[in-house]
């Protein structure tokens, strides 16, 4: 009985959304729209597609859809993300466009019930709570389509304990993590997260660790697919794929 009630729950956080279409790596972005902009998303949906996104804590605890942790690269302002509230980052133009730094709410709401979304925290360090309740309050009255996932594995792991329903994956890359310790450190990060899905680097593919799990029936996702024979590997060795195409 205790199995059964195990593979129920199993499958309810393992939804067939999870790998029926290609998610757009921070949308789908290009000439006229950068990454993470709500043009980028509102592109993908277009095309048919879901959506991955980056997800950072602003200073009063808010959460943001960015990637860098500084905003040099992507718009005309200096500066970390993390010294900036939210209003204050939503003022911020992004490069090139007359938008805006978006929340996370926003983008939900931009998204609800037209596509997947794909919510990338970015959370360097060890203490993760603030972040991930961030993103547990937006997801709190969300009714469409949504996973979070995370490179560190204490983040995926606070889902884990205090909101086990919501669909979660570990995010890992094999680069300069070989010999020993790589495998080691793999292993213990799957022990500590639970994952629901992995997410791993194209470029690892084949993939033994990757492999292993999928052979045992957890879903596996695969970035960032950048050309066709990147496209090729992933459908040999992965589930579904989070892509830089245009549109698929």
């Amino acid at each position: 009985m205790r199995s059964s009630r195990s593979a129920r729950a199993n499958e309810a956080r393992r939804p067939a959304w999870l790998t029926a279409i290609p998610y757009a790596h921070r949308g789908l972005h290009g000439p006229g729209r950068i990454e993470n902009s709500r043009a980028a998303f509102e592109a993908a949906i277009a095309a048919g597609q879901g959506i991955e996104c980056d997800v950072q804590l602003a200073r009063d605890g808010e959460a943001v859809v960015f990637h860098d942790y500084d905003l040099g690269r992507l718009t005309a302002e200096q500066g970390a993300v993390a010294d900036r509230t939210l209003a204050e980052l939503q003022r911020v133009k992004l490069a090139e466009q007359e938008e805006t730094i978006p929340s996370l709410a926003e983008i939900l709401q931009l998204g609800a019930g037209r596509a997947p979304l794909l919510i990338e925290l970015k959370a360097p360090h060890r203490s993760v709570a603030p972040l991930c309740a961030a993103v547990l309050r937006a997801l709190s009255s969300y009714g469409g389509a949504a996973a979070i996932m995370s490179f560190n594995p204490e983040a995926v792991a606070w889902f884990a304990r205090r909101a086990p329903h919501v669909t979660r994956g570990l995010v890992v890359t094999e680069r300069e993590k070989r010999g020993v310790r790589g495998p080691v450190e793999r292993g213990l990060a799957m022990l500590r997260a639970k994952p629901d899905f992995l997410a791993c680097d194209i470029r690892d593919l084949p993939s033994r660790f990757a492999s292993a799990l999928r052979a045992r029936g957890l879903p596996v996702l695969t970035w960032t697919v950048r050309s066709r024979r990147d496209e090729e590997v992933a459908s040999a060795y992965a589930d579904q794929i989070i892509h830089e195409l245009g549109p698929h």
